[in-house]
Protein backbone atom coordinates (compact mmCIF):
# COMPACT_ATOMS: atom_id res chain seq x y z
CA UNK A 1 0.00 0.00 0.00
CA UNK A 2 1.31 3.46 -0.88
CA UNK A 3 1.93 5.75 2.06
CA UNK A 4 0.16 9.08 2.33
CA UNK A 5 2.32 12.20 1.98
CA UNK A 6 1.92 12.97 5.68
CA UNK A 7 3.47 9.61 6.59
CA UNK A 8 6.61 10.19 4.56
CA UNK A 9 9.88 11.52 5.95
CA UNK A 10 10.50 15.01 4.62
CA UNK A 11 14.04 14.91 3.32
CA UNK A 12 16.50 17.55 2.18
CA UNK A 13 19.57 16.85 0.05
CA UNK A 14 22.35 19.39 0.51
CA UNK A 15 24.84 19.07 -2.32
CA UNK A 16 23.47 17.73 -5.60
CA UNK A 17 26.62 16.99 -7.57
CA UNK A 18 27.50 13.50 -8.75
CA UNK A 19 27.24 11.82 -5.36
CA UNK A 20 24.34 13.94 -4.17
CA UNK A 21 22.38 13.20 -7.32
CA UNK A 22 22.86 9.48 -6.77
CA UNK A 23 21.68 9.78 -3.18
CA UNK A 24 18.70 11.85 -4.32
CA UNK A 25 17.67 9.02 -6.63
CA UNK A 26 17.79 6.68 -3.67
CA UNK A 27 15.56 8.99 -1.63
CA UNK A 28 13.06 9.23 -4.50
CA UNK A 29 12.82 5.43 -4.61
CA UNK A 30 11.90 5.10 -0.92
CA UNK A 31 8.14 4.80 -0.40
CA UNK A 32 8.38 6.39 3.03
CA UNK A 33 10.39 9.43 1.93
CA UNK A 34 9.49 12.76 0.38
CA UNK A 35 11.98 15.19 -1.12
CA UNK A 36 11.15 18.35 0.79
CA UNK A 37 14.17 20.44 -0.26
CA UNK A 38 17.24 20.43 -2.48
CA UNK A 39 20.23 22.71 -2.07
CA UNK A 40 23.35 23.45 -4.10
CA UNK A 41 25.46 26.47 -4.97
CA UNK A 42 25.54 25.62 -8.67
CA UNK A 43 22.38 26.52 -10.58
CA UNK A 44 22.64 23.72 -13.14
CA UNK A 45 22.90 21.06 -10.46
CA UNK A 46 20.07 22.60 -8.51
CA UNK A 47 17.80 22.69 -11.54
CA UNK A 48 18.58 19.06 -12.35
CA UNK A 49 17.83 17.99 -8.79
CA UNK A 50 14.57 19.94 -8.67
CA UNK A 51 13.49 18.33 -11.93
CA UNK A 52 14.35 14.85 -10.68
CA UNK A 53 12.21 15.37 -7.58
CA UNK A 54 9.49 17.39 -9.31
CA UNK A 55 6.64 15.14 -8.13
CA UNK A 56 7.37 16.25 -4.54
CA UNK A 57 7.64 19.94 -5.48
CA UNK A 58 10.70 20.50 -3.25
CA UNK A 59 11.87 23.79 -1.82
CA UNK A 60 14.88 24.93 -3.87
CA UNK A 61 17.68 27.04 -2.43
CA UNK A 62 21.38 27.83 -2.57
CA UNK A 63 21.49 28.59 1.17
CA UNK A 64 21.86 25.42 3.21
CA UNK A 65 20.92 26.97 6.54
CA UNK A 66 17.47 27.80 5.16
CA UNK A 67 16.93 24.07 4.71
CA UNK A 68 17.45 23.47 8.42
CA UNK A 69 14.87 26.12 9.33
CA UNK A 70 12.08 24.27 7.53
CA UNK A 71 9.59 22.33 9.64
CA UNK A 72 8.78 20.02 6.73
CA UNK A 73 12.38 18.75 6.72
CA UNK A 74 12.82 15.79 9.06
CA UNK A 75 16.01 14.32 7.58
CA UNK A 76 19.04 15.78 5.84
CA UNK A 77 21.55 14.29 3.43
CA UNK A 78 24.93 16.04 3.50
CA UNK A 79 26.67 15.41 0.16
CA UNK A 80 28.83 18.50 -0.25
CA UNK A 81 32.63 18.61 -0.60
CA UNK A 82 34.15 16.91 2.49
CA UNK A 83 35.40 19.99 4.32
CA UNK A 84 31.77 21.09 4.75
CA UNK A 85 30.43 17.77 6.05
CA UNK A 86 31.11 18.32 9.73
CA UNK A 87 29.70 21.85 9.98
CA UNK A 88 26.53 20.90 8.15
CA UNK A 89 26.02 17.60 9.96
CA UNK A 90 26.44 19.24 13.36
CA UNK A 91 24.04 22.05 12.47
CA UNK A 92 21.46 19.57 11.16
CA UNK A 93 21.67 17.43 14.29
CA UNK A 94 21.35 20.51 16.50
CA UNK A 95 18.29 21.53 14.47
CA UNK A 96 16.68 18.19 15.37
CA UNK A 97 17.09 16.49 11.99
CA UNK A 98 18.02 12.92 11.19
CA UNK A 99 21.33 12.98 9.31
CA UNK A 100 22.88 10.90 6.56
CA UNK A 101 26.39 12.30 6.23
CA UNK A 102 28.47 11.29 3.25
CA UNK A 103 31.96 10.03 3.96
CA UNK A 104 34.25 11.19 5.35
CA UNK A 105 32.43 12.74 8.29
CA UNK A 106 35.35 15.16 8.57
CA UNK A 107 38.76 15.85 7.05
CA UNK A 108 40.43 16.84 10.33
CA UNK A 109 40.29 15.35 13.80
CA UNK A 110 38.59 18.44 15.31
CA UNK A 111 35.86 18.21 12.65
CA UNK A 112 35.28 14.55 13.43
CA UNK A 113 35.22 15.31 17.15
CA UNK A 114 32.48 17.90 16.62
CA UNK A 115 30.28 15.44 14.73
CA UNK A 116 30.84 12.71 17.35
CA UNK A 117 29.75 15.03 20.14
CA UNK A 118 26.69 16.28 18.26
CA UNK A 119 25.58 12.81 17.17
CA UNK A 120 25.94 11.36 20.67
CA UNK A 121 24.03 14.27 22.16
CA UNK A 122 21.22 14.04 19.60
CA UNK A 123 18.37 11.54 19.83
CA UNK A 124 18.05 11.49 16.04
CA UNK A 125 19.38 8.91 13.61
CA UNK A 126 22.87 9.41 12.23
CA UNK A 127 24.23 7.27 9.38
CA UNK A 128 27.64 7.76 7.79
CA UNK A 129 27.98 7.06 4.07
CA UNK A 130 30.23 4.01 4.54
CA UNK A 131 28.02 1.99 2.22
CA UNK A 132 30.23 -1.11 2.10
CA UNK A 133 28.65 -1.86 5.48
CA UNK A 134 25.32 -2.48 3.72
CA UNK A 135 26.67 -5.00 1.19
CA UNK A 136 25.23 -8.43 1.93
CA UNK A 137 28.19 -10.43 0.65
CA UNK A 138 30.63 -8.49 2.81
CA UNK A 139 28.36 -8.73 5.85
CA UNK A 140 28.32 -12.53 5.58
CA UNK A 141 32.05 -12.82 4.90
CA UNK A 142 33.08 -10.48 7.71
CA UNK A 143 30.68 -12.29 10.02
CA UNK A 144 32.50 -15.57 9.31
CA UNK A 145 35.87 -13.92 9.91
CA UNK A 146 34.57 -12.67 13.25
CA UNK A 147 33.33 -16.21 13.88
CA UNK A 148 36.88 -17.52 13.66
CA UNK A 149 37.29 -18.92 10.15
CA UNK A 150 40.73 -17.27 9.97
CA UNK A 151 41.65 -17.59 13.61
CA UNK A 152 43.81 -14.71 14.78
CA UNK A 153 44.40 -12.09 12.10
CA UNK A 154 48.09 -11.42 11.48
CA UNK A 155 48.21 -8.95 8.61
CA UNK A 156 46.15 -7.05 6.05
CA UNK A 157 47.40 -5.93 2.65
CA UNK A 158 45.15 -3.36 1.00
CA UNK A 159 45.33 -0.85 -1.82
CA UNK A 160 43.31 1.59 -3.84
CA UNK A 161 44.99 2.29 -7.18
CA UNK A 162 43.77 4.11 -10.27
CA UNK A 163 45.23 4.63 -13.74
CA UNK A 164 44.87 8.42 -13.77
CA UNK A 165 44.22 11.48 -11.67
CA UNK A 166 40.65 12.70 -11.34
CA UNK A 167 39.84 14.97 -14.32
CA UNK A 168 41.32 18.36 -13.59
CA UNK A 169 38.48 20.11 -15.39
CA UNK A 170 35.80 17.78 -14.04
CA UNK A 171 32.89 18.56 -11.75
CA UNK A 172 35.06 18.14 -8.64
CA UNK A 173 38.12 19.90 -10.03
CA UNK A 174 37.38 23.15 -8.20
CA UNK A 175 37.84 21.57 -4.76
CA UNK A 176 39.31 18.08 -4.95
CA UNK A 177 42.96 19.05 -5.43
CA UNK A 178 42.92 21.29 -2.35
CA UNK A 179 43.79 19.01 0.58
CA UNK A 180 42.00 21.32 3.02
CA UNK A 181 38.74 20.72 1.14
CA UNK A 182 38.95 17.06 0.10
CA UNK A 183 41.56 15.54 2.40
CA UNK A 184 43.11 14.03 -0.72
CA UNK A 185 42.61 10.56 -2.12
CA UNK A 186 43.26 8.79 1.17
CA UNK A 187 40.64 10.64 3.21
CA UNK A 188 38.06 11.26 0.48
CA UNK A 189 38.15 7.89 -1.28
CA UNK A 190 40.13 5.31 0.66
CA UNK A 191 38.07 5.92 3.77
CA UNK A 192 35.90 3.09 2.34
CA UNK A 193 38.79 0.65 2.07
CA UNK A 194 40.18 1.55 5.47
CA UNK A 195 36.74 1.15 7.00
CA UNK A 196 36.54 -2.37 5.57
CA UNK A 197 39.84 -3.19 7.28
CA UNK A 198 38.55 -1.78 10.57
CA UNK A 199 35.39 -3.82 10.15
CA UNK A 200 37.41 -7.01 9.77
CA UNK A 201 39.53 -6.19 12.81
CA UNK A 202 36.46 -5.05 14.78
CA UNK A 203 38.48 -2.09 16.00
CA UNK A 204 40.67 0.77 14.77
CA UNK A 205 44.48 0.99 14.50
CA UNK A 206 46.57 2.41 17.32
CA UNK A 207 49.31 4.02 15.24
CA UNK A 208 50.59 4.53 11.71
CA UNK A 209 53.65 5.54 9.75
CA UNK A 210 54.11 6.25 6.07
CA UNK A 211 55.24 8.43 3.21
CA UNK A 212 53.40 10.18 0.40
CA UNK A 213 54.04 12.68 -2.33
CA UNK A 214 53.60 13.58 -5.96
CA UNK A 215 55.53 11.71 -8.60
CA UNK A 216 53.45 11.98 -11.76
CA UNK A 217 51.27 15.02 -11.11
CA UNK A 218 53.73 17.52 -9.71
CA UNK A 219 51.95 20.85 -9.23
CA UNK A 220 49.37 19.56 -11.69
CA UNK A 221 46.87 21.11 -11.60
CA UNK A 222 48.70 24.26 -10.49
CA UNK A 223 48.48 24.77 -6.75
CA UNK A 224 47.77 21.09 -6.09
CA UNK A 225 48.19 20.18 -2.41
CA UNK A 226 47.02 16.53 -2.43
CA UNK A 227 49.32 13.53 -2.96
CA UNK A 228 49.18 11.31 -6.02
CA UNK A 229 50.63 8.34 -4.08
CA UNK A 230 51.15 7.09 -0.57
CA UNK A 231 52.41 4.03 1.32
CA UNK A 232 51.45 3.42 4.94
CA UNK A 233 51.61 0.84 7.69
CA UNK A 234 48.96 0.76 10.42
CA UNK A 235 49.16 -1.29 13.62
CA UNK A 236 46.10 -2.73 15.36
CA UNK A 237 45.75 -3.55 19.08
CA UNK A 238 46.64 -7.25 18.67
CA UNK A 239 49.85 -6.31 16.85
CA UNK A 240 48.47 -7.06 13.36
CA UNK A 241 49.86 -4.80 10.65
CA UNK A 242 47.89 -3.36 7.75
CA UNK A 243 49.84 -2.08 4.75
CA UNK A 244 48.02 0.31 2.48
CA UNK A 245 49.07 1.88 -0.81
CA UNK A 246 47.35 4.44 -2.97
CA UNK A 247 48.32 5.80 -6.36
CA UNK A 248 46.80 7.23 -9.52
CA UNK A 249 49.33 5.89 -12.02
CA UNK A 250 48.68 2.12 -12.08
CA UNK A 251 48.56 1.21 -15.81
CA UNK A 252 45.13 0.09 -16.89
CA UNK A 253 46.20 -3.34 -18.23
CA UNK A 254 48.73 -4.11 -15.50
CA UNK A 255 47.61 -6.86 -13.07
CA UNK A 256 46.45 -6.15 -9.52
CA UNK A 257 45.08 -2.74 -10.31
CA UNK A 258 42.29 -0.87 -8.61
CA UNK A 259 41.29 -2.14 -5.15
CA UNK A 260 42.21 -5.15 -3.06
CA UNK A 261 41.97 -6.24 0.56
CA UNK A 262 43.85 -9.42 1.51
CA UNK A 263 43.41 -10.71 5.07
CA UNK A 264 46.08 -13.09 6.38
CA UNK A 265 45.50 -15.12 9.53
CA UNK A 266 46.24 -18.18 11.61
CA UNK A 267 44.20 -20.55 9.41
CA UNK A 268 44.72 -19.02 5.97
CA UNK A 269 43.85 -15.93 3.96
CA UNK A 270 40.81 -14.19 2.48
CA UNK A 271 40.49 -12.08 -0.65
CA UNK A 272 37.83 -9.81 0.76
CA UNK A 273 37.27 -7.03 -1.71
CA UNK A 274 35.75 -9.05 -4.55
CA UNK A 275 35.60 -12.84 -4.26
CA UNK A 276 35.38 -13.26 -0.45
CA UNK A 277 37.27 -16.54 -1.03
CA UNK A 278 39.04 -18.28 1.86
CA UNK A 279 42.39 -19.96 1.11
CA UNK A 280 43.42 -22.38 3.89
CA UNK A 281 47.04 -22.88 4.88
CA UNK A 282 48.43 -26.12 3.42
CA UNK A 283 51.63 -28.08 3.70
CA UNK A 284 53.91 -28.03 0.68
CA UNK A 285 52.55 -30.30 -2.04
CA UNK A 286 49.06 -30.44 -0.54
CA UNK A 287 45.98 -29.15 -2.30
CA UNK A 288 43.27 -27.41 -0.31
CA UNK A 289 39.79 -26.49 -1.39
CA UNK A 290 39.20 -22.80 -1.87
CA UNK A 291 36.05 -21.90 0.06
CA UNK A 292 33.69 -19.03 -0.77
CA UNK A 293 32.83 -17.43 2.57
CA UNK A 294 29.83 -15.79 0.96
CA UNK A 295 28.16 -15.99 -2.41
CA UNK A 296 27.47 -12.87 -4.43
CA UNK A 297 24.39 -11.07 -3.15
CA UNK A 298 22.07 -8.95 -5.26
CA UNK A 299 21.67 -6.11 -2.80
CA UNK A 300 18.55 -3.98 -3.10
CA UNK A 301 19.18 -0.68 -4.88
CA UNK A 302 20.32 2.00 -2.45
CA UNK A 303 20.52 -0.46 0.47
CA UNK A 304 22.33 2.06 2.68
CA UNK A 305 19.64 4.67 2.12
CA UNK A 306 16.93 2.10 2.84
CA UNK A 307 18.67 1.31 6.12
CA UNK A 308 18.58 5.02 7.03
CA UNK A 309 14.81 5.21 6.62
CA UNK A 310 14.28 1.87 8.37
CA UNK A 311 16.12 3.29 11.38
CA UNK A 312 14.04 6.47 11.31
CA UNK A 313 10.90 4.32 11.25
CA UNK A 314 12.18 2.51 14.35
CA UNK A 315 11.70 -0.98 12.98
CA UNK A 316 14.51 -2.48 15.05
CA UNK A 317 17.14 -2.45 12.32
CA UNK A 318 20.81 -2.23 13.27
CA UNK A 319 22.60 0.90 12.15
CA UNK A 320 25.08 -0.25 9.48
CA UNK A 321 27.35 2.78 9.94
CA UNK A 322 26.68 4.78 13.08
CA UNK A 323 28.76 7.70 14.27
CA UNK A 324 31.37 5.44 15.90
CA UNK A 325 31.92 3.56 12.63
CA UNK A 326 31.90 6.72 10.51
CA UNK A 327 34.23 8.58 12.85
CA UNK A 328 36.64 5.65 13.19
CA UNK A 329 36.85 5.34 9.40
CA UNK A 330 37.56 9.04 8.94
CA UNK A 331 40.09 9.09 11.77
CA UNK A 332 41.92 6.06 10.35
CA UNK A 333 42.33 7.94 7.07
CA UNK A 334 43.35 11.08 8.94
CA UNK A 335 45.86 9.03 10.95
CA UNK A 336 47.46 7.80 7.72
CA UNK A 337 47.46 11.29 6.24
CA UNK A 338 49.09 12.76 9.35
CA UNK A 339 51.74 10.03 9.32
CA UNK A 340 52.61 10.83 5.70
CA UNK A 341 52.67 14.59 6.10
CA UNK A 342 54.60 14.56 9.39
CA UNK A 343 56.84 11.67 8.24
CA UNK A 344 56.78 10.14 11.71
CA UNK A 345 54.84 7.54 13.66
CA UNK A 346 51.53 9.08 14.70
CA UNK A 347 49.36 7.52 17.39
CA UNK A 348 45.58 7.35 17.55
CA UNK A 349 45.69 9.05 20.95
CA UNK A 350 47.31 12.11 19.35
CA UNK A 351 44.14 12.68 17.30
CA UNK A 352 42.33 13.49 20.52
CA UNK A 353 38.88 12.11 19.70
CA UNK A 354 36.98 9.88 22.11
CA UNK A 355 34.68 7.35 20.47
Amino acid sequence: MAQSPSDRVGTAVIGTGNRGSYLLQGVILQANAKVAAVCDLKADRLDKAASAAAKDNPFVTKEWRKVLERKDVDAVYVATPPHLHAEMAVAALEAGKHVYCEKPVGVTAPQVRAVVRAAKKSKKTFVAGQQLRSMGQLMKAVGKIHGGVLGEIYMIKAQRHANADLPHDGSSGDWYFDVAKSGGYLIEQSVHNLDLCNWVMNTHPLRACGFGGNMRYKNDPPGRTIFDNGSMVFEYPNGAKMTFTQNVFHPRQMPAGNQLVYIFGEKGGVDLMYSTNFYPHTAQGQQAEIVALAEKVDDPPHAHTKAFYDLIAGNGSKNPADITIGAAAALTAILGHEAMTRQKVVTWAELGVEL
